[in-house]
């Protein structure tokens, strides 16, 4: 029989669960495909039928709060992490592939995502970030204090519909993204870089 005594010994030091303990958030319908190697704190509010692949830490410490809901994918390499502010998620939303990183770390940090967003490839958040409804984030940006207006989600057929967008690489920092736009960034992102989603994508 496998010893977990040294690993819940671990995780109870670092502010985790015990592997039992993370088990059990299977009881409301989580599937954890590898609970040995998911991390989640005490501090984790996690609702439903989410799906959590391995190398995924959910983390709320200090004075942090993260609150999640229903439904959600979490890829490998997904990491939210509440130190000092909060970290609220919706439903139905897609972290990674690729990794995602969330982090409220400082005092007065506010990240809200909605629900049925997209964040692919490696993209951060950081500040007081407002991911709205189907928002999406697509590439390896590192988004500080942004609005991601709402609307509908990738597969909405007209682009003029969805939700705000912002693809590339670099950082973004104070921007607002409208209903049916998107910043694509290549190193810099800019307010006046934005123009309407059919220009990227065409309606389907």
């Amino acid at each position: 029989m496998f010893n977990l005594e040294p690993i819940n010994k671990a995780r109870v030091a670092a502010g985790f669960l015990t592997v039992e303990e993370t088990m059990a958030l299977m009881d409301n319908g989580n599937l954890l495909l590898d609970p040995l190697s998911i991390l989640v704190s005490k501090g984790v509010r996690l609702g439903q039928n989410n799906l959590i692949y391995p190398g995924v830490t959910l983390r709320a410490s200090c004075e942090g709060t993260v609150v999640i809901e229903n439904g959600n994918i979490f890829h490998s390499g997904t990491m939210i992490d509440a130190s000092h502010g909060r970290i609220e998620i919706g439903s139905d939303n897609q972290f990674g592939e690729g990794g995602f990183i969330a982090k409220a770390n400082q005092p007065g940090a506010d990240i809200h995502i909605g629900s049925a967003c997209r964040f692919l490839n490696n993209p951060s958040v950081f500040g007081q970030s407002r991911l709205e409804d189907g928002s999406q984030l697509l590439g390896n940006i590192t988004v500080v204090s942004c609005l991601l207006k709402a609307g509908g989600s990738q597969r909405t057929p007209e682009p003029a519909l969805r939700a705000g967008l912002l693809k590339g690489f670099g950082t973004a920092q104070n921007l607002t993204v409208e209903q049916g736009h998107v910043i694509a960034g290549s190193g810099v992102f800019s307010q006046s870089m934005s123009v309407p989603q059919s220009t990227y994508h065409p309606k389907q």
